[in-house]
């Protein structure tokens, strides 16, 4: 059954690869669709994989751009299907590769979502202010450092107290594979940390250590209401309501703020080597498409100002 085989596979990216939650939840995803055009294509439930053909493959592939999915979420299933059935050649379940030369679509180019550099600004002054009492320090703590590092998401939710380093101005994160990298913080936000921090070490304001038996090494750096680490849905309404009161930007989420990082540091000349290290990309590629948004801007900003831009 194919399923079998799916198990085998799945149980490869988990334990061999290390895969991510996610490419494991997309893979998964993806080959389901898969098999279950397959029972449509050869009009049964009972089909061995001996049987799947580079013209199947190619027909499915066709269904969906057809659908007008994106070539993005095309392009992740090529990538599935490639790691699957060399994966199934590998291990001899099949004599031939019928995805061996499939070309995986360039995805479309999307330039990054940022958010006017003075409505940051607003924000961050006005978040959680006495005349602006919405959330609470925490909050103002968590925006002012996803904005002043450029760290994602799941990297704020997993610091821990001992990643902070005040007298050295820096912090420690864990990224994508696991891979550390030491981020330096500005001086405001080392400062909110100090006092952040001050707080947490009242016993009447955290609660985690009593209630919880945690190594000393990983006691969480931010904590939910419930006591327990933070989480990235609970971040994501931080930055969420933040937005909504400070800016008009269409996207609302802590990427967006990790977006304009890059970006404002760019505009204002930041090496994007030194940007590519921020943002803990693997590849120089992943960091040069905030080029292309400063360039954009540049261009909008000249067909604004030069009287012959547009003659």
């Amino acid at each position: 059954m194919i399923s079998a085989y799916l198990d085998k596979f799945m149980a490869f990216l988990r334990v061999e690869k290390n895969a991510s939650k996610h490419t494991l939840s997309s893979y998964e995803t993806d080959l389901h669709q898969f098999f279950a055009f397959l029972c449509t294509h050869f009009d049964t439930e009972e089909f061995s994989i001996d049987q799947i053909d580079r013209l199947a493959i190619r027909l499915w592939l066709g269904e969906l751009a057809e659908q007008g999915l994106a070539q993005s979420s095309i392009a992740r299933k090529v990538a599935a299907l490639r790691s699957f059935f060399k994966y199934a050649f590998k291990h001899s379940w099949i004599q031939k590769n019928p995805a061996h030369l499939l070309v995986i679509p360039k995805k479309d180019r999307t330039l990054p979502k940022t958010v006017p550099s003075h409505d940051i600004q607003r924000m961050l002054d006005g978040y959680g202010n006495e005349d602006n009492p919405i959330g609470s320090f925490q909050d103002s703590v968590i925006l002012e450092l996803f904005y002043s590092s450029g760290v994602r998401v799941s990297e704020l939710c997993g610091l821990n107290i001992k990643d902070v380093q005040l007298n050295q101005a820096w912090i420690k994160v864990r990224g994508k594979g696991n891979k550390e990298r030491i981020i330096p913080i500005s001086s405001s936000v080392n400062t909110m940390l100090r006092n952040y921090l001050s707080q947490r070490n009242r016993p009447t304001a955290d609660n985690y250590l009593a209630s919880n038996e945690v190594k000393k090494n990983e006691i969480p750096l931010f904590i939910a209401p419930s006591g327990q680490r933070i989480y990235p849905k609970y971040v994501y309404r931080i930055v969420h309501k933040a937005l909504e009161q400070f800016s008009e930007v269409t996207q609302k989420s802590p990427h967006v703020l990790r977006h304009s990082f890059a970006t404002h540091m760019l505009d204002n000349g930041a090496d994007i080597r030194m940007i590519k290290e921020f943002l803990g990309h693997s590849s120089l590629a992943s960091t040069q498409v905030y080029t292309h948004t400063s360039v954009e801007r540049l261009r909008t900003i000249y067909e604004q100002a030069h009287p012959r831009a547009k003659s």
